[in-house]
């Protein structure tokens, strides 16, 4: 009844933005120092890509991930914006690198992931830059970060191939897993 309500006083409600299951990775034993999505094809309106992930060494706590398109490595091709906090306290800076999200460090205990969800915002999009948000955090037996990110990439390439890293240069520890998602437009 509320359906048939909606649809005569809002036209059409059913759901706009489905999702497809584009690549899952699942990191396997010894770890993986990146992720990489190849071959992506440029028929959705965005990107989405969701993650449970923690780094085998390096960072104490959090560690960033980098977030690179189509195998660009200079760090000047790309802005990032975050905010974040824990229990005691709260973070606001910007970088000239390609930091989109951050995943758990080695300091916390093996058995504590970050949870995350990164938008890739019009990706095939010739006509402007690559946008990014991102909301990720964790929880570390009380303790812990949430952030919001933002990330610009300053080229109008369609995004073909997009590749995962730690800041720090760190494996992602065994059983961490990345999905990449396509939303219809």
């Amino acid at each position: 009844m509320i359906g048939a309500i909606l649809a005569g006083a809002y036209g059409d409600v059913a759901p706009q933005g489905d999702f497809e299951s584009i690549a899952t990775v699942t990191v396997a034993a010894g770890g993986s120092a990146t992720v990489s999505f190849t071959s992506i094809p440029g028929t959705y309106q965005h990107l989405q890509i969701r993650y449970l992930a923690a780094n085998e060494g390096g960072a104490a706590s959090d560690d960033p991930i980098y977030l690179r398109f189509n195998s660009d490595s200079t760090n000047a091709n790309y802005r990032s914006h975050r905010l974040g906090g824990s229990g005691s306290g709260t973070v606001a800076d910007s970088y000239q690198l390609p930091i989109a999200a951050a995943t758990n460090g080695n300091g916390n205990a093996a058995t504590y992931y970050a949870g995350g969800v990164i938008d890739i915002l019009d990706y095939a999009n010739t006509n402007k830059n690559t946008t990014v948000r991102s909301l990720s955090g964790w929880d570390s037996n009380g303790g812990g970060y949430v952030w919001f990110m933002s990330e610009l990439w300053m080229n109008t390439a369609a995004v073909t191939r997009i590749d995962l890293t730690t800041f720090s240069g760190s494996d992602y520890r065994e059983h961490s897993r990345i999905a990449l998602y396509g939303i219809k437009g």
